[in-house]
């Protein structure tokens, strides 16, 4: 396993941080002490969860797991905080007084006295920017909390954000975690370069988009049943956005094969081939599915492999359509 920087911070991260929202509920607790175990045999020393997946039962796991192996002390461990966790009207969002009663939530949830990196799940546009990062700035102070985070935030709010905790002299955002992969790259033309020139982390969630670049949804195939796409009726190929899908993936299914390599492997080896990205967030389900992930960390891109996927998905734009604005 290699290690990188953690943005600007001194801390040292695993190339892939093992993303926990499956644990306690699609995945019952045995499997994923049995997951959280083995990626820690093999190297990973950053898991990420958050308070709302399961309804808080995705913390409670993990918290259980580090707790059974006694790892704790050695695991970079990153929560979040924003959305609804409860039915009050102040049970959600990036307030102080949510974010204060939600971090002594997660902590006793994940059997810890600090979380290494809290971060705001979302923006939060009814809550002024300078209260969430004093609220922060005395977690980091009572040790709570080591460093601070964010999730999904538009170029201008991180500027912002990074500017008011310069103004106020308080803890500011290390790190950022966006939606990034090769049918996702809107963040290209903002985030990215922020990032670069702020040193911050990008650890990016859905680095498969929703399981599309494991080459399971194909045309002319029914997707797998228990799959996202395979539940309901949400797979329809007369859809415009299904049909652009499908067909970036018949494009770029080749281009794997011809490295031969699974398409998730070539998905995730492009992300890492990123200097830009700490590392990607990867969801397992199951072990199987781990070990397959883990898979990635052999698989070499070349500049021509990244000019092949360039002509399928341009720079800066998705599969679902053009360049958003504010990214």
């Amino acid at each position: 396993m290699e290690y990188v920087q953690f943005g600007r911070t001194g801390v040292r991260v695993s190339r892939l941080c093992l993303g926990c929202m499956m644990f306690g509920g699609a995945t019952d607790e045995k499997d994923s002490f049995r997951i959280i175990d083995r990626a820690i045999d093999e190297g990973i020393n950053f898991l990420d969860t958050a308070n709302m997946y399961s309804s808080g039962r995705s913390e409670e796991v993990v918290g259980a797991a580090l707790k059974r192996n006694g790892k704790r002390d050695s695991i970079f461990l990153a929560t979040k905080v924003f959305n609804k966790m409860g039915t009050g009207p102040n049970d959600w969002g990036a307030s102080r007084r949510h974010i204060m009663q939600q971090v002594e939530a997660s902590l006793t949830r994940l059997k810890t006295d600090w979380i290494d990196l809290y971060q705001i799940h979302r923006p939060d546009p009814t809550t002024p920017i300078d209260e969430t990062l004093r609220a922060l700035d005395d977690l980091v102070r009572s040790g709570k909390i080591r460093y601070a985070g964010c999730s999904t935030y538009q170029p201008w709010r991180l500027m912002q954000a990074l500017w008011q905790s310069d103004k106020l002299g308080v803890v500011r955002f290390d790190s950022e975690q966006p939606p990034y992969s090769i049918m996702e790259r809107r963040i290209e033309y903002g985030i990215l370069p922020m990032a670069r020139e702020f040193d911050l982390a990008i650890i990016p969630w859905s680095p498969l988009f929703g399981g599309w670049l494991t080459g399971k949804y194909r045309k002319g195939s029914a997707p797998p049943s228990g799959s996202r796409e395979g539940r309901g009726s949400r797979f329809d190929e007369s859809d415009p956005r299904t049909k652009a899908r499908l067909d970036a993936v018949e494009q770029l299914v080749p281009i794997a094969e011809e490295k031969d390599v699974s398409l998730s492997h070539f998905a995730l080896a492009w992300l890492l081939d990123n200097k830009a990205v700490t590392a990607p967030i990867i969801g397992p389900r199951t072990e199987e599915q781990l070990i397959d992930n883990l898979g990635a960390l052999d698989v070499t891109i070349t500049a021509d492999d990244r000019a092949r996927v360039d002509a399928v998905i341009p720079p800066g734009t998705s599969v679902d359509g053009g360049r958003w604005i504010d990214y």
